[in-house]
């Protein structure tokens, strides 16, 4: 798929919030140069980059800190809750995609949908769970707002999975546990592919699960700091 979303002028962008910040921002992606100046891995898809380019971040955090919106940096949403930064954001995008486009990915954590928009440009179909009602409400609007389609939500605990869709070709998760459940292994196609974050504060790292004769193998892709996975609804 292309990205393509439905960009009034406000979505469209002026100055701290343009296409031209949104450029710059890939520019930073492309080369590694992390927000407080250390090295990272380079995001080399371009499928990825190009993604990150069209969507507008601004329009997924509260308007007060749109100016702030292309910087490669977590910012809060309420609740407790942040946007992660973009290079997280698209680095766990192209772990799930490096070894083949997935058809339906499952997202645990919906957030401020930015997450899931970024996959739904990519991807035939996505599938995101939030737990948070207040903040599921604002992502729907922020998905109708920009013409997704390709795109379901459900509110309930992310740590269940969404089981009645299974499988999935591939499951995303954006808030930290000390392992992975058992359960989303279970809904995840045999060739599939699960990236999370995981592990206690201060010690988490991103990992990629792929299955390796008949067992899911972790691959360590960095270091990262993600809110905690928590259970039920709120």
């Amino acid at each position: 798929m292309s990205p393509v979303f439905k960009l009034g002028a406000a979505a469209q962008g002026l100055g701290m919030t343009s296409q031209r910040a949104r450029d710059r921002l890939v520019d930073s992606l492309r080369s590694g140069r992390a927000a407080n100046g250390r090295a990272v891995e380079p995001i080399r898809d371009p499928r990825v980059l190009e993604a990150i380019r069209l969507l507008p971040r601004h329009l997924f955090i509260d308007e007060a800190l749109a100016s702030r919106a292309y910087e490669d940096t977590a910012l809060p949403i309420g609740l407790g809750q942040t946007i992660s930064q973009p290079w997280v954001v698209a680095r766990m995008t192209e772990a799930l995609i490096e070894h083949g486009m997935p058809t339906r990915v499952l997202e645990l954590g919906t957030g401020s949908g930015y997450q899931a928009a970024v996959l739904a440009s990519l991807v035939e179909e996505v599938y995101t769970v939030e737990r948070i009602d207040e903040l599921l409400r604002t992502a729907r609007r922020r998905f109708r707002k920009l013409g997704i389609e390709n795109l379901r939500s459900r509110y309930d605990d992310g740590r269940l999975g969404w089981p009645e869709h299974a499988p999935f070709d591939a499951i995303i998760v954006t808030a930290a546990a000390e392992s992975v459940d058992p359960q989303l292994f279970a809904q995840l196609a045999p060739d599939g592919v699960l990236v999370a974050p995981v592990g206690p504060p201060e010690q988490q790292w991103l990992l990629r699960f792929r299955q390796v004769e008949g067992r899911w193998q972790p691959e360590a892709l960095g270091a990262v700091s993600f809110v905690p996975l928590l259970g039920g609804v709120r």
